[in-house]
């Protein structure tokens, strides 16, 4: 489903080869989490835990959430995300961070409709994401 995800929105991807090796490695340690919805799988998120010094707990990042295009409107990413909320929950975490593309409207509506915000709290200024390929 991650090479369907990049191949939709036309993002490389090292093909579903790599990927499988990639996430069988990562998801034999206890910093990556995969949740799958639907019999069989129509949908999953992607999560990647790491300590952080302003929180007790892990902080958590949201690096995918994918549902499959004939089966979207129908809640399958709200579950999903739920899951995630409670997974990060059930670690101890406090924090759940996503990286939306700012002209991703139907991503950034989502999230902000499950009450994510891209603004510090009492503050109006958008957080930016920035990255470096090293």
């Amino acid at each position: 489903m991650l090479h369907d995800f990049n191949t939709e929105f036309e993002t490389p991807t090292p093909g579903t080869d790599e990927l499988t090796l990639r996430l069988a490695q990562l998801l034999a340690g206890e910093d990556v989490a995969v949740l799958l919805v639907g019999t069989p799988p129509k949908g999953l998120a992607v999560l990647s835990f790491r300590p952080n010094v302003w929180y007790p707990g892990p902080v958590a990042i949201l690096d995918e959430l994918y549902v499959q295009p004939a089966v979207r409107g129908h809640r399958l990413g709200s579950a999903l995300l739920a899951a995630a909320c409670d997974m990060v929950r059930g670690r101890g975490g406090a924090l759940l961070e996503i990286n939306v593309d700012g002209e991703d409207t139907d991503a950034r509506r989502f999230y902000e409709a499950h009450g994510f915000t891209n603004t510090e709290p009492n503050g109006t200024e958008p957080m930016l994401y920035y990255y470096q390929e090293l």
